[in-house]
Parts: structure tokens; sequence; C-alpha cells
């Protein structure tokens, strides 16, 4: 069986699964795996690298024959030539997130690129949509990393986008294996995007202990910082996290500490570790080619189950 979406055809993929860019983890290693295996790998900008991030580029093309995307986290880089940047590395397709979509869709979208914008409420995927947009990843507070203060969970936020747009849609925040991929579908996505799903795979780059702290996570053991600042976070409950769990003073990007010491030294207590609550359904590291190919055998298994169950 095969996928034939718009999101398949903008991003020319096979299987419509994203990789999550997430700062310092979102590079060669890791998205060239998901590239390879027929998904879409991105590289980040989050670190504000821009010199590290070209590097890693070069090194995708390397890795890769297959289409890949960078994301422009607007609020990480500070570098007034992102855009350019991201041009003169000819890639094709770039999210843009934590920022106002009004702010490089037209210039990207003048010089040839696909772009897609991450909203977390109904009013900026709007807003997004007005900007020129070729589509959104709308993500829900389930998932890890950056966050709206105001959280709206992915079951109600996507549909709700769905009624009110008509852009493709990937989905974000909770998405780890194939029903919950079908689950997005039903919802009105025409692809999910995974993030701690792939922080744990084998080819991701942080340390073990990270992926060892994501595979015996329950799903209560994310938490949700920052709800009086912004940006808020979803991080593992670690004893740094647990002890900013009720802070309203003070906000927890002071005290994220050397994220480099958590990623790759595995010092838990380093950092913020940012995680999603699917953390609670990851049972194993596993390769990212093997993932990927699960996820797809098991969204067209459910889909199957569900048309003779309920259409026969």
């Amino acid at each position: 069986m095969a996928f034939r979406n718009r999101v398949t055809e903008l991003l020319g993929i096979e299987t419509p699964i994203v990789q999550a860019p997430m700062g310092w983890i979102a590079r060669s290693q890791l998205a060239a795996a998901v590239s390879n295996a027929g998904a879409l790998g991105i590289i980040e900008t989050s670190s504000g690298e821009l010199d590290v991030i070209r590097e890693e580029i070069i090194k995708m093309r390397a890795l890769t024959d297959k289409p890949f995307g960078v994301n422009i986290a607007q609020a990480f880089v500070r570098d007034p030539n992102i855009v350019q940047f991201v041009i003169d590395q000819g890639v094709k397709f770039v999210t843009t997130s934590a920022g106002n979509p009004e702010r490089y869709t037209a210039e990207l979208k003048q010089a040839g690129l696909t772009v897609f914008h991450v909203v977390p409420t109904l009013n900026a995927a709007l807003k997004a949509v007005a900007a020129g947009v070729d589509g959104l990843v709308v993500e829900g507070a389930e998932g890890g990393g950056f966050k709206n203060p105001k959280d709206v969970a992915t079951m109600v936020l996507l549909p709700l986008v769905r009624s009110k747009v008509d852009v493709p849609i990937i989905a974000a925040g909770g998405f780890v294996d194939g029903s919950s991929m079908a689950a997005a579908f039903a919802l009105g996505a025409e692809a999910v995007q995974m993030g701690t799903r792939m922080v744990s795979a084998a080819e991701s780059p942080v340390h073990q202990n990270w992926k060892n702290a994501i595979v015996d996570a329950k799903e209560t053991d994310t938490i949700f910082l920052n709800r009086a600042h912004s940006p808020a976070l979803r991080a593992l409950r670690t004893a740094k996290t647990s002890a900013l769990e009720f802070e309203v003073e003070k906000n927890a990007m002071t005290e994220f500490g050397t994220a480099t010491d958590l990623y790759f030294g595995g010092d838990m207590e380093a950092s913020i570790a940012l995680t999603g609550q699917v953390a609670g359904r990851i049972d194993s590291v596993r390769p990212v080619a093997e993932i990927i190919q699960e996820v797809r055998a098991e969204f067209f298994d459910v889909v199957g189950k569900l048309s003779k169950q309920y259409l026969d």
C-alpha cells in the first residue's frame, strides 16, 4: 500500500512522517536516517550554531539523496540573514516556528521553497494561512519542547484547525505509532511529526542516559513548565524540573543550564530534557528504519481493520 496525499506530493516522500527539529539533536546523523527510511528528516537551527548547521547540511547530502528540510526557529535564531542562509543551502522545504509567520513566509516562497508554519492555536493557524504558508504543523501540548503557555491537547486542536483551514496539516504532539498516526488522519492531518520517538531512536545522537529515561518513563513522567512565562516547556520529570513545576516568579529558561552536558554528557540534572508525553509509550531503543516501517505497516493495518469492522 502507498501513501498519496498533499504532504507526500509536496515533500516528495514515501511515508508522511516528519522528524521534529530538535535543537542540537536534529542534525545529519538522525535526519539522514529518517530521510533514508522514506520519511522526512529535518535539520534544526534552534541551537543558533549556523556554521555548524551549514556543515551538517553538507554531511546530510553525503548521507542521503532523499528529500530533507530545515527549520527556522525564529525566537532562537538571531542572525538577520537566516532566510538567505537557508536559501543558499539549496533546501526545498522549510518549517518556521516560534514566531510570526508573516516575517519570513513571503521571502521563502519567492525563492521557491515550500513553507509550513508550526502553530499551537487556531488563531495562529489562521494567521499563518493568511500569510501564505503552504501548510501547517499543528502542535498539541502533549509534545516535548517549547510550547504555548496556554496549552491545548492535539485531540482538540487538530480537528478544530482542520475545520477552519484547507491547507495540508502535519500533526505534532502525541504521535508514536501507526494507530496514533491513523487517529491523526481521522482528525484531518495528512502527516505526523515525531520528536520524542526520534530522540530515543538508535541513530539519535543524545546520550544513552536520556534514551533510557524515555524508555523507563511512565505516561505521567513529563512536566509542563513556565505557565506564567514564555515559552512554556514540556520536559521529563527530574529533580531539577520538579523544583520548577509550580514556580511562577522564575522563568524556567533561566534554569536551562548547559544543554549539551545533558544531551551528550548524560547529566540529567544539567539542563531540561525536553520530552513529550509519548515517552510513556516507548519501551525500547530501536533503529529509525524499523520505527518508520512498523508505523507505516500498523497504520494500514489499523485503517484496514476499521474499514472491515464498520464499513462491510
